[in-house]
């Protein structure tokens, strides 16, 4: 399944796209696309339902955010070993771990805000999974039973502020609309090798991230399983799971984002984003 959550910011609801790209109303079935409904009973009662009955929305207008009410948007970095490289840091013995705050989230085709005073604002292409069952202590072998499914994150960052400013990196990564998700949450059961996907983003046309999942230093069903040592996740968590080379920090000489520009990202199977750069209004 392809669940989705469409119409203005703050007043989503939760959908379906149905195999003839049509947009299904899952209004009178669930609350939202978040929660309970991500766990395996959630979701293997979904599916008994007759979906192909649903309403169609004839005019969804805006995406949301694919999932409501994330708990903890956790992401990894310096996953890619190419990336590492090209951001001048050594590959990880464990995998890095840090934060994003939820107030960052925003649609897939959102616009992105460069935060006040930004001169360093940069893009990462992500595969971000969504935890479906709780997870604590779990073992890689069985880790992922835990996932409900996965989606496109931009996992934008602002570099001064990350990596000049001193403290963690969280300050650099949760300006707002700094992490758009979707446009969809793919279930797992559509996803045969979640090691196994293309990842890219363009900005204004020019392909700066080609990658695939294959070289991911950390896999997701060692990603949930390490993090499962430290916090227990829940459903409707996110885990960003790291970006391939090609970010702007990474381009002889770096490369950022300005207002005016045009973003577009997308991964196998799981959909595209685009978002246009805005300067900060205040």
């Amino acid at each position: 399944m392809k669940l989705l959550r469409y119409g203005p910011m703050g007043h989503e609801q939760p959908g379906l796209l149905g195999a003839d790209g049509s947009v299904r109303s899952l209004a009178a079935i669930i609350g939202d696309v978040g929660g309970q409904t991500l766990t395996r009973a959630g979701l293997d009662a979904l599916r008994q339902q007759n979906l192909d009955n649903l309403p169609v929305v004839d005019q969804p207008g805006r995406v949301g955010p694919c999932i409501a009410g994330v708990g903890k948007f956790v992401c990894i970095g310096l996953n890619y070993s190419d990336h590492a490289a090209e951001s001048g840091m050594d590959v990880p013995p464990e995998p890095v771990l840090f934060m994003k705050a939820t107030s960052a989230i925003v649609g897939p085709n959102d616009d992105v805000i460069i935060p006040k005073g930004s001169e360093k604002s940069d893009w990462e292409v992500e595969l971000g999974v969504v935890i479906g069952d709780t997870a604590s202590y779990v073992d890689e072998s069985e880790a992922m039973q835990h996932v409900a499914g996965y989606c496109v994150v931009n996992d934008l960052s602002e570099r001064e502020f990350q990596l000049e400013r001193s403290g963690q990196w969280v300050k650099g990564k949760s300006c707002d609309t700094f992490a758009p998700i979707g446009p969809y949450l793919v279930t797992a059961d559509e996803i045969s090798d979640p090691q196994d996907l293309r990842l890219w983003l363009d900005v204004d046309g020019h392909r700066f991230q080609d990658g695939s999942t294959r070289t991911m230093v950390f896999g997701v069903a060692k990603l949930v399983s390490y993090l499962s040592q430290f916090m227990s996740l829940h459903p409707g968590d996110i885990i960003s799971t790291g970006t391939p080379p090609g970010v702007g920090l990474g381009q002889q000489p770096p490369v950022y984002l300005r207002p005016g520009q045009q973003m577009r990202l997308g991964i196998d199977g799981l959909g595209e984003q685009t978002q246009r750069t805005v300067a900060h209004g205040g």
